[in-house]
């Protein structure tokens, strides 16, 4: 009897879940308990190739159909279901494979599976990810940038051409599998004969093997260099945002696929404004009398100095807005505002004139606070400035 878990199970759906809602949650199970998220990890590897499993028969509309019926038997080996690819040692990456690019390529941002022989078959092992910080000015994340950044990786083999072999006479079809990077076994079982498929333990799926390997390289294929990437950064990024470049990580082993690129952002802090999502924001300090009288200011901004108007009668806590001075949105139309809180200074010291002049004037009605007349309560105004 088939220890083999329900598959439906496996994924968490029911027997009457729809084609999106299946794939819908093979994609979380995926995602949850991919190895390159669980490095090392055989549990999560092995739920993982489940999750693949079960997938790709409930996924298709015939073999589900077999499977609600028969169970698991309708799939064994040699009897003309198909089975799973999955076994005996192929990479996350194959698996995925199975069902299409664009499913590994909505985790990372796509260079999924290794690289292609002509028939088809990945060959060589697939290059690990690399991740980097880029620190980037408010400047440059306003208009966007290009950034040409040194990174120590695994670059191809220059001697070998990542081949891992000394010569072209080196590299040999191999004779287990006659190049074709599987072997397949037949046995007799109570229900016939049954035909089993599995990668090649000569060759490790590759269909080549090498009678000798390269002097610089040592059989790998790569060696550990520096590249120069040149990275365009979109207008608008934040902190903590990740970009993936596909190809640009670490090269694969004999010929396999590079890795991804992952670059984190970081934002230098600016020594006057403070980001708040797409907005900019800017405390601005004008003295007693420039609030009482009004004054045209100098204020900075991301592209550069603007020139301001504060009216007459400013009171304290009052926001200005200037219209579309802030970040813009990544890959939209929008774009944020600065906002200028206004703050009255206050006077700390004062000498015996200014003191006399302020008690005389602070006996005038004018000089009394009057809510009633012009002062707003600090939510009136951020209401205002936002409206």
């Amino acid at each position: 009897m088939s220890t083999k878990r329900d598959y439906y199970e496996i994924l968490g759906v029911t027997k009457s879940a729809s084609a999106d809602e299946i794939k819908k949650a093979y994609r979380k199970t995926a995602m949850q308990f991919h190895p390159d998220r669980n490095p090392g990890d055989k549990a999560a590897e092995e739920k993982f190739k489940e999750a693949a499993e079960a997938y790709e028969i409930l996924s298709d509309a015939d073999k589900r159909a077999k499977y609600d019926r028969f169970g698991h038997q309708a799939f064994g080996p040699g009897t003309g279901g198909g089975g799973f690819r999955g076994g005996g040692g192929f990479s996350a990456e194959d698996i995925f494979s199975q069902f299409g690019d664009d499913i590994f390529g909505s985790f990372f941002g796509g260079g999924g599976g290794g690289r292609q022989s002509s028939g088809g078959r990945p060959t060589g092992q697939r290059g690990s990810n690399l991740r980097i910080k880029m620190k980037l000015t408010f400047e440059e994340i306003a208009k966007g940038v290009t950034k040409n950044v040194k990174v120590k990786k695994h670059v191809v083999c220059g001697t070998c051409d990542g081949s891992g072999a000394k010569d072209k006479g080196s590299v040999q079809t191999c004779k287990t599998c006659n190049g074709n990077g599987q072997v397949k076994r037949v046995t007799n079982t109570f229900l016939g004969q049954m035909q089993t498929v599995t990668t090649c333990p000569t060759c490790n799926g590759e269909g080549t093997t090498v009678t000798a390997k390269c002097g610089s390289c040592r059989g790998e294929g790569r060696v550990y260099g520096e590249e120069t990437i040149s990275i365009d950064i979109p207008a608008g990024v934040q902190e903590g945002m990740q970009l993936s470049m596909g190809g640009k990580g670490n090269a694969g082993e004999r010929g396999g696929a590079n890795g991804d690129l992952i670059i984190q952002i970081e934002e230098e802090a600016h020594a006057e404004l403070v980001r708040d999502g797409l907005n900019v924001a800017f405390d601005l300090h004008i003295s007693f009398p420039d609030a009482v009288f009004g004054t045209n200011v100098e204020v900075p901004t991301i592209d550069g100095r603007a020139k301001i108007k504060i009216p007459a009668g400013t009171q304290s806590g009052k926001i200005l807005r200037l219209r579309s001075k802030g970040f813009p949105e990544v890959q939209g139309y929008n774009r944020g505002d600065q906002l200028i809180y206004v703050n009255v200074w206050t006077p700390q010291e004062l000498t015996s004139d200014e003191r006399a002049l302020l008690e005389k004037l602070s006996n005038s009605n004018n000089f009394k606070p009057n809510p009633d007349k012009n002062n707003k309560s600090f939510f009136e105004r951020v209401k205002e400035a936002f409206s």
